[in-house]
């Protein structure tokens, strides 16, 4: 009776099926790549020898997911912000196991781009004052800073803590980019609701700066007026001002320009895309995996997105006082003078 019941168990086993994987990179042309991957051949080819310590198969049986495989699905899910069960079906593997892979690559960019540092060095530091310049004609800054909202999920914790002004479940994430729209610091840890003037309080970031004396951030008015960070004049009454306040602009203009470059590269980190479906700390993760690979790109010299993303969602947020002091008045309008 008992070898009845197992050989009717054994016929009623599902029988494994194994889908079809197919790299197909040599197929595709490299704008045809960089439209579906955001990085071109030699650029994917390049990330998957960094991440194949990690993304490589224990085990060649079962026709085991390949280490350029898992960097394709992590790749393709950035880029578009697709239904993970759909990037599975591309890539011939189940949607639960695109996410689990799209995890594996998340961790391992993290893990080996080490690539967003802000600078110390001398000759780094005089490098971007000389580049922002250029651009501005504002002297000693060393880099702009801002804020983005970044969608995600509603958390089943603090869930109230996450929906921002703009009535959406959000991280609102700080960045600093240099003179070429390379992130050199970020901060991704904070809800939507909180303020970009305190999430900069709150970071490692200002006691560097308030210590080194190195140099100059460029932020907008929503952040306070300190003499490491320089924000544009309210209500100019001067043709003075108002000129400082344009060259400022076009000094902080690159931090917007990199979150629309950001954005529309990887869609993952748009309401377009959607919102990312993961807890707030692995969202956390997945933003900055991203800027890491806009930073790989950058030096790559990888064609940026054909349409770039305005920062619609992430306009000045002024509701909190800027608590500047006589001396930080007295620094900007050394400055002003300038102009």
């Amino acid at each position: 009776m008992a070898a009845v019941l197992l050989v009717n168990r054994q016929c009623r086993r599902k029988s494994r099926t194994f889908r079809q994987r197919m790299v197909h990179l040599d197929c595709l042309s490299d704008q045809e790549v960089v439209a579906r991957y955001r990085l071109d051949k030699a650029a994917i080819y390049e990330l998957e020898s960094i991440c194949r310590q990690d993304l490589s198969p224990l085990t060649g049986r079962s026709f085991a997911v390949s280490s350029l495989t898992k960097v394709l699905i992590g790749l393709r899910y950035l880029a578009k912000g697709d239904f993970i069960s759909e990037v599975g079906d591309i890539h011939g593997v189940s949607k639960a196991r695109a996410a689990v892979y799209i995890h594996q690559f998340i961790r391992s960019v993290n893990l080996r781009l080490k690539n967003i540092r802000f600078p110390t060095e001398r000759s780094s530091l005089h490098h971007l004052k000389r580049k922002f310049y250029e651009k501005c004609r504002i002297p000693n800054v060393i880099g702009a800073v801002d804020g983005t909202l970044i969608p995600i999920q509603g958390p089943s914790q603090d869930e109230a803590a996450y929906v921002c002004r703009k009535g959406f479940h959000a991280l609102n994430v700080q960045a600093v980019v240099d003179a070429e729209m390379r992130f050199t610091d970020v901060v991704s840890r904070w809800p939507g609701s909180q303020h970009d003037a305190a999430i900069f309080n709150a970071c490692g970031l200002k006691t560097h700066l308030e210590q080194s004396n190195n140099g100059l951030l460029l932020g907008d008015s929503g952040y306070p007026l300190r003499r490491y960070l320089l924000t544009p004049k309210v209500n100019p009454t001067t043709p003075q001002e108002e000129a400082f306040n344009k060259h400022h602009s076009r000094g902080r203009v690159v931090v917007e320009k990199a979150f629309g470059i950001l954005k529309s590269r990887f869609r993952c980190l748009h309401k377009s895309g959607g919102v990312l479906p993961f807890s707030p700390e692995k969202s956390s993760q997945v933003v900055v995996a991203c800027m890491r690979l806009h930073n790989f790109c950058k030096t790559r010299g990888v064609q940026e997105p054909v349409e770039i993303i305005t920062q619609d969602d992430d306009d000045d947020d002024n509701n909190l006082p800027n608590g500047d002091d006589r001396n930080n008045n007295n620094i900007r309008q050394e400055l002003i003078n300038l102009f």
